[in-house]
């Protein structure tokens, strides 16, 4: 029988690396339900990361280690088990503490044991973070109030509701305030992780690992342009008639003046009952209707850009242009190329 193909593989790591003790620590804290991918994606940048600086003669620069209070096991949602080490001491002194996110996120955030580790461990960590929903338990630890914050794009009307000293933003990659770092859901983690090693690093290095682990440095656009859930999100229900009407007739006249009669309001009236239940104006939302319809049909039609505009009720190809580059930080052609799914072999 032939020899199978061998797959390319790293250089070996040099045996004069630097010693873990002169290894920033960086301690990614999981629990049972944990969303794998949480865990998995930062922990291989990091890895990777150490492979490129070994690779450059320079000392290696992360000892990265998962953490759970029910050590020495933790069970993943995916159904994988994988090893953890026990919660370091408190005050043992640590350079990164990441918490991971998933379906067991409010199990864990509601243990007062590990909450009451998190508090103390940020206390002595350069910079905390969490990726996905993980973003909860560091607000049940009291570590995000009054500061900028993401976490997935399905969780952040909760996350808002639940700590409302809590500067929810639904659509970024990731964010930092301060020395706080919190990312959007699952493969942002990776997004987060690579920005702590440019922040660590530099920028060559950082980029070095993105190309090997095929990702984008800094990924275009945010989480937006994954989530229809994120279109017209509001609490109060009052206009449900009306947006359904409007994602119905996208190319009418969606003028406020013509909303506004619909409802039943005077345009004062209707603008200030409209954005306290959707904290947005009435222009934004039939923009956010439009660029929803017109990603999809970018995503699952074979229509030139063009139709697409005028069915989704833009005017033009332009203006949907500058519409999707606000809204999702991409152009509609580049939207297309990156999620279409009648492309051949697709």
């Amino acid at each position: 029988m032939a020899d199978m193909p061998k797959s390319p593989q790293f250089p070996p790591t040099p045996s004069a690396a630097a010693p873990a003790a002169a290894r920033r620590a960086v301690h990614v804290l999981a629990f049972d339900d944990v969303q794998l991918l949480d865990v998995t994606g930062p922990l291989q940048v990091f890895a990777s990361a150490n492979d490129f600086a070994a690779r450059r003669g320079l000392a290696i620069p992360y000892a990265p280690r998962v953490v759970a209070a029910h050590a020495p096991s933790v069970m993943s949602s995916a159904g994988l088990a994988f090893a953890a080490a026990p919660l370091p001491a408190a005050r043992e002194p640590s350079d990164t503490l990441i918490v991971a996110g998933g379906c067991g996120v409010h199990g864990a955030a509601r243990d007062p044991r590990l909450v009451d580790w998190v508090r103390r461990r940020a206390a002595h960590a350069r910079r905390i973070a969490s990726v996905c929903s993980g973003a909860f338990v560091l607000a049940a630890a009291g570590l995000l109030g009054g500061r900028r914050v993401v976490t997935h794009w399905s969780r952040c009307d909760e996350l808002a509701q639940r700590y409302p000293d809590v500067r929810v933003e639904p659509d970024p990659i990731f964010i930092r305030d301060g020395n706080v770092w919190t990312s959007a859901g699952v493969t942002a983690g990776i997004d987060l992780a690579l920005a702590l090693v440019e922040d660590d690093l530099g920028r060559a290095l950082a980029l070095d690992v993105a190309r090997y682990l095929v990702v984008f440095l800094k990924r275009p656009g945010g989480q937006a342009q994954f989530s229809a859930a994120l279109s017209l999100q509001h609490e109060g229900g009052c206009f449900d008639e009306l947006h359904a009407w409007a994602a119905a007739n996208l190319g009418a006249d969606l003028s406020v003046a013509a909303l506004a009669a619909r409802a039943g309001m005077s345009e004062r009236s209707f603008m200030r009952r409209y954005r306290e239940a959707t904290g947005r104006t009435p222009a934004r939302a039939i923009e956010q209707m439009r660029v929803e319809a017109a990603r999809n049909l970018l995503a699952d039609a074979p229509l030139p850009i063009k139709r697409i505009a005028a069915r989704c009720g833009f005017g033009s190809e332009e203006t949907m242009r500058r519409s999707f580059l606000r809204m999702l930080g991409v152009a509609p052609q580049a939207y297309r190329e990156r999620f279409a799914t009648n492309r051949r072999g697709v």
